[in-house]
């Protein structure tokens, strides 16, 4: 209430999302060319929105962060320190939220969202299994325990997210605000 805000999240750079979207239609991209696509979209948008709205004096909310960027590239088998030296250029914020959720309540709520699956969101490209259903809660469940792991090391504030919508807000406002005053 009152702050100027600018928002930023996955594929959304001008310089990169649409390119982004186009690679991965194909489902051809290896593990290390998604990373560098993905890296490039956060860093078009720290470079020209990110930083000049906090210049200005903005509140900056991110619908994922860097942290999602790396916990993906990691259960993806990518190198941690390769994958935290590809994300160093980061500012680190000054609050994480993670929206806690099961990997069965994360595949009702894409369906009501999308009615489908996604191949990336299911760790199809993983070989964990041949049925996109399966491979689904078995790549969240290694997403949610690597952000599990990651949350000591970056001070991730969880937040359940089995709720409805306005007590999730109402939630997140709060904490917003204990940062921003």
């Amino acid at each position: 209430r009152g702050h100027a805000t600018t928002q930023v999240g996955l594929k959304r750079s001008n310089l990169a999302s649409e390119e982004l979207d186009r690679a991965k239609n194909g489902n051809i991209l290896n593990r290390t060319t998604l990373s560098l696509f993905y890296a490039t979209d956060f860093a078009d948008q720290l470079e020209n929105t990110i930083i000049p709205s906090l210049r200005a004096g903005f509140v900056v909310l991110a619908d994922r962060y860097i942290y999602t960027l790396m916990a993906r590239d990691l259960v993806r088998g990518l190198d941690e320190k390769w994958v935290r030296n590809l994300y160093s250029i980061a500012l680190r914020p000054d609050a994480v939220f993670y929206l806690k959720l099961s990997p069965e309540k994360l595949i009702q709520r894409n369906f009501m969202k999308n009615h489908t699956l996604d191949y990336w969101e299911s760790g199809m490209d993983l070989g964990l299994s041949m049925d996109m259903f399966d491979s689904f809660v078995q790549y969240q469940q290694r997403l949610a325990d690597q952000f599990e792991m990651m949350r000591k090391n970056f001070d991730f504030t969880i937040v359940d997210a089995d709720q409805s919508v306005d007590e999730l807000n109402n939630e997140l406002r709060n904490h917003t605000e204990r940062v921003i005053h």
